[in-house]
């Protein structure tokens, strides 16, 4: 009997030990094609006190003469460098033109932290963070003006810190921005279903019809439970690629060498507690009659197989959407994350488009 319990006990004692090892929680250096550090450039993970709460972010380019980028993540607090680390040539196109400030917002990450109290974690305080972290960055590194680039949910605060204090940015770059985010589910309820049914998976389109979405908030707790697996399954989700949530998004999380233990364990305890407090004020709200015009040039980037936002309520968004200049750029090859998927027109759309202030790569 005791043979018996020292045996998942030793499994386990293996697996904490692994884990420790790849978990130093430093940031690696930028190097060259030799593997050399990269002269000028910075890595750094550091934790600021902003509106009165410690937040967390990396902060790395290869050239601390360009010019900054604050990079807003997304879901209500799901972080992205880990999961930008799985797609380095994605990475370096951001690094090769900017100094990436990778913020984890309060509540999630690096910033979680169960003094935390839940009446702090509101839509206005999102936005006054952002607005302060982005101070800070033009503090730092003696700027007037940044870029600010956001990702789905973070897009939803992105937007209206750009409405806010447009003297403060360069130009805005959504990818999968926000707008009326509860039509967006139910468009993508309907898709689903109707590709299910038609490669004859009947499984899953019993467990879809047996959970349908609402037009009201919250989302039936049983369509959210399948959402995910619904979607990823179909290569509509988080990428064209990404069939797994598990393999796709969880892992990666666990074998980041940047985060320590404990703060991998706080990316998902931070993902749990901002969920909760954020995502019906993130549906229940439509961005297209709280911000309908931006002073700066904006630049959406969406992928068409999409469906964790779905494209078409974007696209109705951004032309009814009034900026200086404006660019809509679709991604043939992207579901949800084009900035990881096409990378390379990334590129082509910031060197031409975003750093001329122009908009002629769009559709």
């Amino acid at each position: 009997m005791l043979t018996l319990l020292l045996v998942p006990l030793g499994v386990l004692f293996v697996f904490v030990l692994v884990l420790l090892v790849i978990s130093p929680g430093r940031p690696s250096s930028i190097v060259d094609e030799r593997g050399r550090p990269v002269v000028g450039s910075i890595s750094e993970k550091i934790r600021v006190t902003i509106n009165g709460a410690e937040q967390g972010m990396f902060i790395r380019g290869r050239d601390e003469t360009k010019p900054v980028l604050l990079f807003v993540h997304g879901g209500a607090g799901m972080p992205e460098y880990f999961l930008a680390q799985k797609y380095p040539t994605a990475l370096k196109v951001l690094e090769d033109h900017f100094i990436v400030c990778w913020w984890e917002r309060r509540g999630a990450g690096l910033s979680y932290s169960t003094k935390l109290l839940p009446q702090s974690i509101t839509v206005e305080q999102m936005v006054s963070d952002l607005l302060a972290v982005t101070d800070y960055l033009r503090d730092r590194f003696h700027e007037d003006k940044i870029y600010l680039m956001a990702h789905s949910g973070g897009t939803f605060f992105a937007l209206q810190a750009v409405a806010r204090s447009p003297q403060s940015y360069h130009a805005y770059i959504a990818v999968a921005q926000i707008a009326g985010q509860l039509k967006s589910e139910n468009v993508a309820y309907q898709y689903m279903l109707k590709r299910f049914r038609e490669i004859g998976d009947g499984g899953m389109v019993r467990r879809l019809e047996s959970a349908p979405p609402t037009m009201s908030v919250p989302l039936p707790a049983s369509y959210m439970a399948i959402r995910d697996k619904a979607m990823h399954s179909l290569g509509v989700g988080t990428t064209r690629q990404m069939r797994s949530v598990i393999a796709g998004v969880f892992l990666p999380s666990w074998l980041s060498p940047d985060y320590t233990v404990m703060e991998k364990v706080n990316i998902w305890r931070g993902k749990a507690f901002s969920d909760g407090l954020l995502w019906n004020k993130i549906l229940a709200t439509d961005l297209a009659t709280t911000v309908t015009s931006v002073a700066i040039p904006v630049y959406f980037l969406h992928g068409i197989h999409d469906y964790t936002v779905t494209l078409p309520e974007t696209k109705a968004y951004f032309e009814r959407l009034k900026a200086p200049v404006k660019g809509f750029y679709t991604f043939p090859g992207s579901a949800h994350s084009p900035m990881f998927e096409e990378p390379e027109r990334i590129r082509q759309i910031l060197e031409q488009d975003v750093f001329e202030g122009t908009n002629s790569l769009a559709d």
